[in-house]
C-alpha cells in the first residue's frame, strides 16, 4: 500500500507541474494568435492515447507514455517532428510566421509559469506553516558528527558558531547549500577554544552515499525512557517507561550518542544496562539486536530550544520567493561542481525513483507541496538548459535568429531537435539506471 501511495503522489505532482508548464506555452501562443493543435499530458507515442477530446480546434488528451507532456504548436519544429506541415507555405496563425520576440515569449511561457508556481507554493507554505527550527545558539551540548562530520574533522560536543564568518542561528543552515556544496569554513567552539573546519569541495559525493544526519545531529542528554517497543529486547530485559539509564556495562552514560555507540559495539552480544527506577539502582542484561538497538525511545531533551516564526501574507512573500530561487541557485552550483569534476554525476543526479523516495510512503501535505515547489523550480532550470528539444534550446536558436536577422534553416532545426531528443533519452536512461543501482 505504501508503494502505491508513493507512486500516486509522484504522478499527481508531476501531472500538476506538466499541465501548468504546457499551459504556459499554450496561453502565450494563444495570446499571439498562434494555433495550438494538441495539448497532452504524457506522450501519445505512435498515436496511442488513453483519453482525448476536441475543443475549439485543439485536441486535448492523456498519452500512455509518462515521460512528460507537450503542446503541438502549428508551424513549429517540436517533439512531434511533423515536417510535412513545414513544407507548406507559412500561414498567418503559425508559429514560424510570428516575429522572433513573440516566439521567444512562447518558448519561455512554460518556464515562466514554473517559476510563478514555485514562488506561489513556497509563499503559501511560509504563510500557512511559518518556520520552525532548533535555535543553534542555544545548543548547550553542541553537535554529534555522523560519518561525514567525523571525516571532515568535527567532534562530539563541538558548537558550530558561524559559517563563512556569519553567525548560525537556525540549525537547518548547517544543511544548506552553502555548507553541503563544499568549500565552506565552519567556525567552531571546542573545549573553550575557537577553531575552523573546512568543508571539502566534494562533500556532495559523501552526502549522496549517506543520509543528511550523517553530517551532524544535535547532541542530546541521556534522558529517561519514553516508550518501549512491543516484543523488543528492552521489554524482555525488563526496562520500563520512566527508567533513567546511567551506565552500560558499568560505563557512565551522559549523552545519548555515547549510549548508542556503546550498544552498537555490542551487536549480537550480551549487554548490561544500569538504571535508576524510583530512586533505586537496578541492572538489566539482554541481547543487542543485529542492527545495534534494544528497542526503546528516550524523552525529549529540554535543553533543545525551538525557534518559531509566523508571517503575514505580505511578509511571507519575500521569504517564499527566496526559498524558491535558492532551488535554482543550488542547481547551478551543483551542475558547476559536476562540470569541474568535484562531484560525480552518478552521485548528484536522481531520476524518477529518487524523486519518488522523497515523497515517502505516507501522505504528508506539507512535504508534498514543498516537493511540488522544489520540482517546479528545478523544472524551470532544467528547461532553460541550452539543449535542443528543451525550451532552452529553442530560446538559443531564437536569440541567434534575432542577432543575425534571419532564422536558422528548418533542416538545422530538425537535426538539432533529433540530437536533443537523443541527449534527453540518454539522460533519462542514465538517471533511471543510476536510481536502480542505488536502490
Amino acid at each position: 500500500m505504501g508503494t502505491l501511495v508513493m507512486i500516486g503522489q509522484v504522478i499527481l505532482a508531476l501531472s500538476i507541474l506538466i499541465i501548468l508548464h504546457e499551459l504556459g506555452h499554450f496561453i502565450a501562443a494563444r495570446m499571439f494568435g498562434i494555433k495550438v493543435e494538441k495539448f497532452y499530458l504524457f506522450f501519445d507515442a505512435w498515436g496511442a492515447k488513453l483519453f482525448k477530446f476536441n475543443y475549439k480546434g485543439c485536441e486535448y488528451g492523456i498519452g500512455w507514455l509518462p515521460l512528460g507532456g507537450y503542446v503541438k504548436i502549428a508551424g513549429m519544429v517540436d517533439e512531434s517532428m511533423d515536417m510535412e506541415q513545414l513544407k507548406e507555405e507559412p500561414k498567418p496563425w503559425e508559429f514560424r510566421s510570428k516575429p522572433a520576440w513573440q516566439r521567444l515569449i512562447v518558448m519561455l511561457g512554460g518556464i515562466i509559469v514554473n517559476v510563478i508556481v514555485g514562488i506561489f507554493v513556497y509563499w503559501m507554505l511560509t504563510f500557512a506553516y511559518g518556520e520552525q527550527d532548533i535555535d543553534n545558539t542555544k545548543l548547550v551540548n553542541g553537535i554529534v558528527p555522523g560519518i561525514i562530520g567525523k571525516e571532515i574533522g568535527l567532534q562530539a560536543g563541538d558548537k558550530i558558531l558561524a559559517i563563512n564568518g556569519r553567525e548560525v542561528v537556525n540549525y537547518k543552515e548547517l544543511f544548506s547549500a552553502e555548507v553541503l556544496m563544499g568549500d565552506a569554513v565552519l567556525q567552531i567552539e571546542r573545549a573553550g577554544q575557537t577553531e575552523e573546519v573546512t568543508v571539502p569541495s566534494d562533500i556532495l559525493n559523501q552526502v549522496a552515499d549517506h543520509k543528511k544526519n550523517e553530517f551532524v545531529e544535535p547532541r542530546l542528554k541521556m534522558m529517561g525512557v519514553d516508550f518501549i517497543q512491543d516484543g523488543s529486547e528492552a521489554e524482555k530485559m525488563g526496562l520500563k517507561q520512566g527508567d533513567s539509564i546511567v551506565n552500560v556495562d558499568g560505563k557512565a552514560m551522559v549523552y545519548f550518542d555515547q549510549f548508542k555507540e556503546a550498544v552498537q559495539e555490542k551487536s549480537n552480544q550480551t549487554i548490561s544496562v544500569g538504571v535508576i527506577r524510583d530512586g533505586e539502582s537496578l541492572t538489566f542484561a539482554g541481547q543487542v539486536s543485529e542492527n545495534g538497538t534494544l528497542g526503546f525511545g528516550i524523552k525529549p531533551d529540554p535543553s533543545i530550544v525551538m525557534l518559531t516564526r509566523t508571517y503575514s501574507l505580505a511578509q511571507a512573500f519575500p521569504v517564499g520567493a527566496h526559498k524558491a530561487f535558492s532551488i535554482i541557485t543550488d542547481n547551478i552550483k551543483g551542475f558547476s561542481k559536476i562540470f569541474k569534476g568535484e562531484v560525480r554525476a552518478d552521485k548528484a543526479l536522481s531520476g524518477p525513483v529518487g524523486i519518488a523516495k522523497m515523497f515517502g510512503t505516507e501522505v504528508d501535505w506539507f512535504r508534498f507541496w514543498n516537493l511540488v515547489g522544489m520540482l517546479s523550480m528545478a523544472l524551470a532550470f532544467m528547461n532553460l538548459l541550452p539543449i535542443p528539444a528543451l525550451d532552452g534550446g529553442h530560446v538559443v536558436f531564437l536569440l541567434v535568429e534575432m542577432v543575425q536577422g534571419k532564422p536558422l534553416s528548418e533542416r538545422v532545426l530538425e537535426r538539432a531537435q533529433m540530437i536533443g531528443f537523443f541527449i534527453l533519452i540518454a539522460l533519462m536512461i542514465f538517471t533511471l539506471g543510476n536510481d536502480i543501482i542505488k536502490w
